[in-house]
């Protein structure tokens, strides 16, 4: 089975068939200022920390209806609904052990 490639718009498509790749070395950079060493000392990594307790990324069907209460729940109390939803688990799972 041929994986289709996925387009935004007709549009789209049509003005992605006309570019062509291009090798980095041709790409023009010079409107784009070096960054400062103060700069550099003051960034910091986007993403997750690494720590020794990362959550292990899993996937689960929901019904909709569900979802959205919890959803609901969650924005009540201001916080992520998966947030919540970890959570709800470990109170069950406390319980239950």
């Amino acid at each position: 089975m041929k994986k289709k490639k996925s387009e935004s718009s007709a549009r789209g498509k049509r003005a992605g068939a006309s570019v062509k790749p291009m090798p980095d070395s041709q790409i023009d950079f010079s409107d784009i200022p070096e960054s400062t060493t103060e700069e550099l000392r003051g960034a910091r990594r986007v993403g997750r920390p690494s720590s020794g307790m990362a959550k292990q990324l899993i996937a689960i069907r929901l019904s909709p209806r569900l979802l959205s209460q919890l959803r609901k729940m969650a924005a009540k109390d201001k916080k992520p609904y998966q947030t919540l939803i970890h959570e709800l688990l470990e109170k069950a799972a406390s319980r239950a052990a």
